[in-house]
């Protein structure tokens, strides 16, 4: 027998072959045991192998949400080759660079993304294999060469007979950021398995597995949960929940929608009967929890035991609204980053001892706070970056420069340097995270950190929505600056915001200036974009007094 390794695919195949028959996927009418998902992934693995694609090589996955995007990622593993996310939002321009950064071979795309694939093409010189996944639309796939992915499947047989595979094979995921070009963030398998994804530990209480054939004894034994990712699979942490339920032997469901709506998730919710739901912060808390507001008890939800946010702020009242809708129900709130994986996870419940912040996390010999200037470890009470170390990538692909900025050295251990400002608390034993450090607000002298005025502006019920950035001061060299988008009929005032930010943060950290508009500029990916936020603040045709 080929021996098994910490590698997804092979992970995968332990728990489809100790629980075939239980349900793993379901998105809109497609329902797949963990037999059949297995056997249309070896299906499409024998298809890109008979195109020659196999270790190492990349293969977009171009797709809204739907099974052949879970299909293409375990086709992909199980010959070595490498799936690459591709936001399916993107204009041509990024298209471009992400193709050719990415070396990618072949692209397992939707119908609908003909146009964007045929004018980006020429671009991508190494791209030889297209297979397009039906979705109504009526873009003619020989046009670009394409074949359709169920004749794909039909041309590849459903065993098994691959390469032994490694532990080191990439899982490669591009994260946006806020600035610049795309970066692909190379993990190797076994490190994004524990860093990412709890090393099959989530639903145990035996905690990470120690050696692969564990992966069964979690499957059979561990409790089976229902959890349904609401952000698109092209964002890191979603992909990285529905790996996480794929490997607990749990079931994965889908939104097939293209777009969140409130009442659509809770009656999907309620008839699939979902325990554990996975949010990317606000932009996504918002829409649900106005869905329960407009309709008080439309719906059994008594199945649900864990709402989950990670990737983005997920603010203390929206946590604590969620709260007062399921009183029983466990609100988490992981930190992490497409660099760090998930490095930490609280209630919501901030320490009363540390000041501010977004949450705490406990200090480890692989978490830590770094001074990035001095390149050492920081004292306790001294601020600097979340760091982590062990199960860490391996760099940017393609990207050397950007790769020896952020993984770094210190006292002869690798480090990521997360971006994050955090802050290692007195007792030498915790961490305060802050946010993104690129964005912090030097007004005279004091550091402030958006994300935290942010949570304090939308505790306010008149606020929908709001991003907080620095703009030009004379005096103070730097003011903090609100945009704010405000729910129906509400318009607060400056003052008011003022009133309610003093509630929760220190006076000088409270927006001197306000900017009301009718929707939160964000990255597709649902991140903050605060380059544009201070652009609209800049221009000034949306100040509020």
């Amino acid at each position: 027998m080929t021996p098994r390794h910490f590698n997804i695919a092979d992970l995968f195949e332990i728990v489809a072959d100790t629980v075939p028959e239980r349900e793993a996927l379901v998105c809109g009418d497609a329902r797949l045991s963990y037999a059949e998902l297995d056997r249309r992934a070896n299906r499409l693995a024998h298809y890109l192998q008979s195109r020659g694609i196999g270790a190492g090589d990349k293969v977009g996955l171009y797709l809204h949400n739907c099974n052949e995007y879970l299909e293409g990622m375990l086709g992909c593993f199980k010959v070595r080759a490498v799936p690459v996310n591709v936001n399916f939002r993107y204009v041509d321009e990024e298209l471009v660079y992400i193709f050719d950064n990415s070396d990618m071979a072949g692209c397992i795309h939707h119908r609908e993304f003909v146009p964007h694939i045929a004018a980006v093409r020429e671009a991508a010189p190494r791209l030889h294999t297209l297979i397009g996944v039906d979705d109504g639309s009526a873009f003619d796939l020989q046009s670009i060469g394409s074949v359709g992915y169920e004749s794909a499947l039909a041309q590849g047989p459903a065993g098994r007979d691959f390469p032994e595979r490694s532990d080191d094979d990439l899982f490669l995921l591009y994260t946006g950021g806020t600035t610049g070009m795309p970066k692909g963030v190379m993990w190797p398998h076994k490190a994004v398995f524990y860093a990412a994804m709890g090393g099959g530990g989530h639903f145990h209480p035996a905690g990470p597995i120690a050696v692969p054939e564990d992966i069964a004894v979690r499957a059979k034994d561990g409790f089976v949960v229902t959890g349904m990712p609401l952000a698109p699979l092209m964002h890191g942490a979603c992909w990285w929940y529905a790996c996480i339920q794929l490997l607990a032997g749990g079931k994965v469901v889908l939104n097939p929608s293209h777009s969140l709506v409130g009442e659509g998730v809770w009656g999907i919710v309620e008839r699939e009967r979902v325990n554990a739901i996975s949010i990317v912060g606000d932009a996504m808390a918002i829409p649900l929890l106005d869905a329960l507001e407009r309709n008080p008890g439309r719906w059994d939800l008594g199945c649900v035991f864990n709402v989950g946010s990670g990737g983005a702020v997920f603010s203390e009242s929206k946590q604590q609204r969620f709260r007062e809708h399921f009183p029983n129900v466990l609100i988490t709130n992981s930190f992490g980053s497409s660099e760090g994986g998930q490095m930490g996870m609280d209630n919501g419940q901030r320490r009363t001892d540390a000041e501010n912040g977004l949450g705490n996390v406990t200090r480890t010999p692989y978490m830590d706070v770094i001074v990035e200037d001095e390149r050492r470890h920081a004292q306790p009470g001294e601020t600097g970056i979340f760091a982590r170390s062990g199960h860490i990538p391996v760099g940017y692909y393609n990207d050397p420069v950007k790769t020896a900025r952020t993984f770094v050295e210190v006292e002869g251990k690798r480090w990521l340097l997360t971006g994050d400002a955090a802050r290692l608390e007195p007792d030498g034993s915790s961490i305060t995270v802050f946010g993104r450090g690129s964005n912090c607000i030097n007004s005279g002298g004091e550091k402030i950190f958006p994300e935290e005025v942010e949570q304090a502006l939308k505790n306010h019920p008149g606020v929908f929505d709001a991003l907080v950035i620095g703009t030009p001061d004379e005096r103070w060299g730097q003011k903090v600056t609100a945009v704010v988008a405000v729910r129906a009929g509400e318009r607060p005032t400056l003052e008011q915001l003022q009133h309610e930010a003093r509630r929760h943060i220190a006076g000088y950290k409270v927006p001197r200036d306000l900017h009301i508009v009718e929707e939160i500029p964000r990255q597709p990916s649902g991140k903050p974009n605060y380059a544009r936020a201070r652009e609209i603040a800049l221009a000034g045709t949306h100040r509020a007094s």
